[in-house]
């Protein structure tokens, strides 16, 4: 979080600053609308900066990636090492299309080698908006608590019929089981419907993962929509 949203959250300010932070969000969605409108269908792969290329989740990512970018889907992450450097290169090695929405961060964060497209932002919630945006699908790896955020905020607004109801997979149900127990358990307690438990596919299997892509997002809502058109007037080349 930079000072400027810090200094955003700590309550009122002035309200010249409050309109140019306002400028600022402005400006960094357009950033973000400019850079990734034609980027096509996306999956979103969530997970942890942390795990190096010999990590067998970094592995695991790695070639379910490649499995869905066969599908002809592009593959977009926050651009970053980790889950998410494994997800762009498994797109990558496959001849996919990979894109990232990197957030500006003074530690950990750095735009991976195997972006074919990239967009750096400075505010946590614009980065989440523009990963959901352009996704028909969502991939959440083992990840700490910024994949947790991303994972709830897509599971919020699906469960609440304010986006489509794309697929969610978790991915390695014994990382998750703690997770996989307490959402459970907000069932027997009645603070979520029992049908709820249908937005999410808990699987170790990529197989399965890709099967569930194809019958909830291809067969479901289609790879083939119409394309934006390019215009002179933006300056957007062809």
């Amino acid at each position: 979080m930079n000072k400027s949203e810090i200094r955003f959250l700590e309550g009122p300010q002035n309200r010249l600053k409050e309109f140019k932070f306002s400028l600022n969000v402005l400006y960094e969605f357009i950033k973000g609308f400019r850079t990734l409108h034609f980027v096509g269908p996306c999956v979103t792969v969530f997970g942890s900066a942390r795990f190096k290329a010999d990590h067998e989740y970094y592995q695991k990512t790695e070639l379910l990636s490649a499995e869905i970018a066969k599908l002809g889907f592009t593959i977009m992450t926050g651009g970053g090492p980790g889950i998410m450097e494994a997800a762009n290169k498994g797109a990558k090695d496959v001849g996919g299309r990979s894109v990232g929405c990197n957030i500006v961060l003074p530690f950990e964060q750095h735009q991976n080698p195997y972006l074919d497209k990239s967009v750096d932002i400075k505010y946590f919630f614009v980065r989440k908006t523009l990963l959901i945006k352009y996704s028909y699908a969502f991939v959440v790896m083992p990840g700490g608590f910024g994949t947790l955020d991303e994972y709830f905020e897509a599971l919020t607004l699906i469960q609440t019929k304010m986006l489509n109801e794309f697929p969610i997979i978790i991915f390695d149900k014994a990382y998750h089981k703690e997770i996989i127990d307490h959402i459970e358990y907000m069932k027997e307690k009645g603070t979520i419907s029992p049908e709820d438990l249908k937005l999410c596919l808990f699987t170790d299997s990529v197989e399965e993962a890709v099967e569930h892509i194809k019958v909830n997002a291809i067969h479901k809502f289609g790879l083939q929509h119409e394309k934006p058109k390019r215009s002179w007037w933006l300056f957007e080349k062809k």
